[in-house]
């Protein structure tokens, strides 16, 4: 008999209360985790079942006894700000937990805004990242996982990390700028826990309890609880997507020429079309059409920055790019949304001409290069400029991709997997930035955000915490006239939601950019965030926190007048002599723009043509470019709806 024969005899005579009789506790219970102050604490876990287990920390020891499912926990006192601390579990084994603090411990969850992470912008803040070493701001990412059946208990990994020039590049760029800011007025650890996950619907981070109240919604997560139709559609995804990139690669003219690489610099490209970088291939010579492209510049270089490290930025690219330079490939870049920042080695470059080639891969819509992004390479201070005439040439047509079936966006997935085994946790509140894949049921979102707010709430059961939110920021073009929105309106949406008890929204329309999602200036988010903390929580009384709202309305015959809360100092106008913006109707269906003027914490609209108006909208547009309406402490207004009741 081997021995594993024996080792499998020698198990199945031990009693089973000993062989699983060791503890266990979740992952976020680990090492640098910051505990919420001023609040009982709970620490939980799994043994056997009836196993005793103690708990030892500050010269203190508390004793408990796992439960017949083997669950247990133990209640902490109150603790104030501090540490470190060291905490120690001892049953059949024994867990040593270091490097304890106590502080505020956020939420910080949403979508890609929330998620995007410091190295997205380190070229913005730098300066930040430098000096980012603080032992006292410390955060725990979960991972990006789902689940429609059953909410899980712990997570798969995720580990507490300190801030530092090398951590921090991981850490929510929101999340990150706020407890920034927050703990340089507070002196008190920030603990942020960034559960996010890009492009997920509110419906993805309700319970199913809360989901019954939407019906669509509840219905669909339903049918994710089948494995066998997830396999399915994953295995269909897949195989749709490599045959499409399969059939691209082999017919690519760029590619299978193996006499013309067209990467390469001794390429004879004199036939090749002309077309202005940045811009969309779909206005210029190619035409609107799918596929790969390549496109080609030489430029000069002059000896001062050869033999150095380089630096390549070709701005935002639709969808996917491979770059080369002077025919040795320098990188690549999946999908549309990343800024396109490339290490060119020291070897690289030459004294004289230089050759740039890129292909570009558009799967649907519009490919090419987007607008008013940087495009140039640096070396060191030194920079060539790269927009303008590059050479292009398709390298062949393909039909569009049908997209991928986002499995992971379905409702009740994100809470089941992301949020669920964080219930335990004792929490300050949340930071919360989405509503961007909301856009299409807007005025739905009136219902489904309060609903979630309040799901989480009831699941955490420690009351009204505080829900802080950001509200939309501009996004994709201005225009000229009063138009319907889905933007507009879930900003509208989102400023109902400050009904809901303890509830604070940091107004962004002045922040975005317009050719991107994903605006860079995270630092005016998180210090409006901070702002609203620092009243409604840290006791800061006397600071505007808030932007100015609409408080009521009176609509007369020729006018309509609106007193806002939350002026501070007063209303003024921040670009301009006239207020811009305001749109008014007398139908509710028909807006034409309005004259407007500020009269102490109101605002009075007309048209001169409009009588009897019944709605007056601000700011009512993807990108409201021109609104100007402002509080003297620089926080724009919210956009808004009022209508006559």
């Amino acid at each position: 008999m081997n021995k594993l024969k024996i080792a499998l005899i020698v198990l199945l005579f031990i009693p089973s209360n000993e062989l699983f009789s060791q503890i266990k506790l979740p992952r976020l219970i680990s090492n640098g985790i910051v505990l919420q102050r001023n609040v009982k604490v709970k620490i939980w876990g799994w043994a056997s079942p009836k196993e005793k287990i103690k708990l030892e920390f500050k010269t203190k020891t508390y004793s408990t006894e796992a439960d017949q499912e083997g669950n247990w926990t133990i209640m902490l006192p109150s603790q104030k700000a501090g540490g470190p601390y060291e905490m120690v579990l001892k049953a059949s084994n024994e867990i040593k937990i270091q490097d304890i603090l106590f502080g505020d411990v956020w939420i910080c969850s949403g979508q890609s805004n929330m998620e995007l992470p410091m190295e997205r912008v380190k070229e913005k803040y730098g300066e930040v990242i430098k000096n980012s070493k603080n032992t006292n701001i410390r955060q725990f990412l979960v991972p990006d996982k789902y689940d429609f059946k059953n909410p899980k208990t712990d997570l798969d990994s995720g580990n507490w990390l300190s801030a530092n020039p090398e951590n921090v590049l991981e850490f929510s760029a929101v999340a990150y700028l706020f407890a920034k800011e927050i703990y340089e007025k507070q002196h008190v650890p920030i603990g942020l826990i960034n559960s996010a996950l890009g492009g997920s619907p509110v419906e993805s981070w309700m319970s199913e309890e809360a989901l019954v109240a939407f019906p669509k919604a509840h219905e669909e997560a339903q049918k994710f609880k089948n494995d066998e139709r997830i396999k399915q559609i994953e295995t269909s995804d897949k195989k749709r997507n490599e045959d499409w990139y399969a059939l691209i690669n082999a017919n690519d003219k760029g590619l299978s020429d193996k006499n013309a690489q067209w990467g390469q610099t001794n390429i004879n490209d004199n036939d090749w079309s002309k077309m202005q970088i940045p811009g969309y291939w779909a206005d210029q010579s190619i035409g609107k059409v799918n596929g790969a492209v390549w496109f080609r510049k030489e430029i000069e270089v002059p000896k001062a920055m050869v033999g150095k490290p380089a630096k390549l930025f070709m701005g935002r690219i639709v969808d996917q790019d491979f770059v080369y330079v002077n025919g040795e490939f320098v990188g690549t870049t999946g999908y549309q949304y990343p800024p396109r920042r490339y290490e060119v080695k020291p070897t690289i470059l030459k004294e004289g001409k230089n050759t740039i080639a890129i292909r570009v891969i558009n799967s649907i819509g519009n490919g090419g290069f987007v607008l008013d992004k940087p495009y140039y390479l640096a070396v060191g201070k030194d920079t060539i400029d790269l927009k303008g005439e590059w050479k292009s040439k398709l390298g062949t047509e393909m039909k569009p991709l049908q997209g991928p079936t986002f499995i992971r966006w379905k409702p009740v997935g994100l809470y089941n997997a992301m949020i669920a085994p964080l219930l335990n946790l004792k929490i300050k509140g949340v930071l919360w930035y989405q509503g961007e894949a909301n856009t299409f049921n807007a005025k739905e979102y009136a219902q489904t955000f309060p609903a979630m707010i309040s799901d989480w709430r009831a699941k955490w059961g420690q009351g009204n915490f505080p829900f802080l939110f950001v509200q939309l920021a501009n996004f994709m073009e201005d225009y000229p006239e009063p138009r319907e929105s889905n933007w507009a309106a879930l900003r509208q949406s989102q400023l109902e939601t400050l009904k809901v008890k303890n509830t604070g929204m940091a107004v962004t329309i002045d922040v975005g950019e317009w050719n991107d999602i994903h605006p860079l200036n995270k630092d005016a988010v998180g210090h409006r965030l901070a702002l609203l903390a620092s009243k409604m929580i840290y006791g800061e009384n006397k600071i505007t926190a808030s932007s100015p709202m609409p408080n009521d309305s009176k609509f007369e015959k020729d006018k309509v007048i609106i007193r806002f809360a939350n002026v501070g100092g007063g209303l003024t106008i921040k670009k301009g002599t006239e207020l811009k913006s305001f749109a008014i109707s007398n139908d509710g269906v028909n807006f034409v723009w309005a004259n407007a003027k500020i009269t102490g914490n109101k605002v009075e609209v007309w048209n001169d043509k409009i009588s009897n108006p019944t709605v007056v909208r601000y700011a009512w547009d993807n990108n409201p470019a021109a609104a100007n309406l402002f509080s003297k402490e620089g926080l724009p207004s919210t956009p808004f709806e009022v209508k006559k009741k």
